[in-house]
């Protein structure tokens, strides 16, 4: 039987400190521009965390079956998966972490409007819907009058990597719905993240020498944002979000992911000393408000319910 919990508070601790960790990841990926591109560090934090997930498949004596329904989504997914991270590679390139962060996690708005047409499990009701009206509504308000540009980047220029930051949302959240929506669904974690990190290493390996950005200067903190990446974010975090997806009701885990772009602003203010404009934050608050009623539009409707009958 193939079932979906709701969350119960094993899932909502693992959901914020996964929170945490993918708020912090933009900000690091940004300090160490200078020294490694970004989408160099992350085609190379995805071929060390491949090597790791190996390893830990070959020590639980888990089989890469290439047989067993799994191979044509899994090459979806890492397909995705890379083209995700090289949007969020070069957005980072022209806006801000703490506006990468934001506007990458609307993802789970995506990843609800594909698993509603899909899943009937997963059919959205009219606070989802409120939801994602007031998402959207809040990213074309981030979007208006804004030019800024991010350190080292051209005037005007935000806006694409804002815009590039919203295209990996939609790339993760489609992503999500190929695993869901496929014999993924009933794979091992492991199995699913390796295909998700060999397809990202090979495209963003690609993608870094194409562009000319293969540049890697080893200084120290190079090398703890890379240990960082590989073994906390694509190793550790990725291996606890695919088994949360195998058990919980993925519309649901989305419930605190809004609780990332948060980390990410704060992170960004106060690690990079990034600016937070006035009319960013009028976008962002209904961008969070709308991801917290399409991700617990459940919670959302049993609260009222219980305030009315008081």
């Amino acid at each position: 039987m193939n079932t979906r919990l709701d969350l119960d508070a094993k899932a909502i601790t693992l959901m914020a400190v996964l929170c945490a960790i993918w708020g912090m990841q933009q900000v690091v990926l940004k300090a160490t521009a200078a020294d490694i591109a970004p989408i160099m560090q992350i085609a190379l934090r995805s071929g060390g965390a491949a090597l790791l997930v190996g390893l830990v498949m070959w020590w639980r004596k888990e089989p890469m079956n290439l047989r067993d329904g799994t191979l044509r989504p899994g090459v979806a997914v890492g397909l995705l998966f890379g083209l995700e991270f090289l949007l969020v590679a070069e957005g980072l390139r022209h806006t801000s972490a703490s506006h990468m962060v934001v506007f990458l996690y609307t993802a789970p708005m995506f990843a609800a409007l594909g698993l509603h047409w899909k899943l009937p499990a997963e059919r959205l009701g009219r606070v989802q819907w409120l939801g994602i009206t007031l998402a959207f509504g809040g990213l074309a308000l981030a979007f208006l009058g804004r030019n800024t540009p991010a350190a080292g980047a051209a005037p005007g220029h935000v806006l694409w990597g804002d815009f590039l930051g919203l295209l990996g949302g939609a790339a993760w959240g489609a992503t999500t719905v190929v695993v869901r929506c496929s014999t993924l669904s009933r794979a091992p974690a492991t199995q699913t993240l390796l295909y998700q990190l060999i397809g990202g290493f090979v495209l963003l390996l690609a993608g870094a020498f194409l562009t000319g950005q293969a540049r890697f200067n080893p200084t120290p903190q190079v090398w703890a944002s890379l240990v960082f990446h590989t073994l906390v974010v694509s190793f550790a975090s990725f291996l606890v979000w695919f088994w949360l997806l195998r058990h919980y009701l993925a519309s649901r885990l989305g419930v605190f992911s809004f609780l990332t772009p948060l980390f990410g602003i704060v992170f960004g203010a106060w690690l990079l000393s990034e600016p937070i404009e006035a009319s960013f934050l009028l976008g962002a608050v209904p961008v969070l408000i709308g991801i917290v009623l399409v991700s617990g539009g459940a919670w959302v409707t049993q609260w009222a319910g219980r305030f009315k009958s008081s």
